[in-house]
Formats: structure tokens, sequence, C-alpha cells
């Protein structure tokens, strides 16, 4: 999710958000010193980045990806894997949990699945019996 306003790191240069419209999925950013098809276009492909003391505030039991990823995934005090990164599914978003020697699990971001995430400890347990493992 983008600000509505403040500013993104692009192609290396802070630019002012002058205008956005669109969604988060596909925002649509007018940004300040890039006016015009040709300014913009030297910009297509390049990666939004936006410093984290400019992301918005999240409501509670809501969290950023970045946050999640690399976190510990346990059931009880059973390891379970490692949280590679997080998938947008039509319903929900879910984690993509590698498991060493085993294929790798999907926990969707549902309450049934996840009894708690601790960001500050890197741990989110989960219920591998409702996930049917």
């Amino acid at each position: 999710m983008l600000p509505l306003d403040g500013f993104v790191t692009v192609a290396g240069s802070r630019l002012r958000i002058q205008r956005r419209a669109g969604t988060d999925e596909r925002p649509i950013l007018r940004l300040e010193g890039h006016a015009g098809r040709e300014a913009v276009e030297a910009l297509r492909g390049e990666p939004l980045m936006v410093a984290q003391a400019d992301l918005p505030e999240l409501g509670p039991d809501e969290y950023w990806a970045h946050e999640l990823e690399g976190c510990t995934v346990v059931d009880g005090e059973a390891a379970v894997g490692v949280v590679r990164r997080m998938v947008p599914l039509p319903s929900c978003e879910a984690l993509e949990v590698e498991r060493p020697g085993e294929a790798d699990l999907l926990v969707p971001l549902v309450r049934d699945a996840v009894r708690s995430v601790d960001v500050a400890a890197r741990r989110i347990d989960v219920d591998l019996a409702f996930l049917g493992e």
C-alpha cells in the first residue's frame, strides 16, 4: 500500500507524490519533476520503495509482508518452517512456508489457521491440524 501523499524512492531518487489514483496493486502516481510521457517512460519497470517511517499505520492483526518474511513458523512447540513470502489469493493472503525436506506449505492468514503472530519475536504459531497436516 502506497501512502496517499508523501514520498517514494524510484530509480534512486526520492520523489514527492503529487497525485495518486488506481489501486494498491496497480497504483497510478504523478511524481514531482516527472511531467510528460518521456519522463514517466524512463521510470517504467522501476520498483517503488517507501521508507518504513512513511508507511501508513496498520490496524490490529494487519502486517506488512516484509515483516513476516523470514519468521519462524511453529505449531505449538513443534517447528514447521520459515516464511518465504506472502502470497495473494482470491479470498485472502497466505504465507508460503518453506519446510526442510518437505513440500512448501501454504498457510492462509485466517484465524482458524494462524493462532498468533509475534513480529518482534519473528514467530508465527499455526494450527497444522486445521491445515490438514
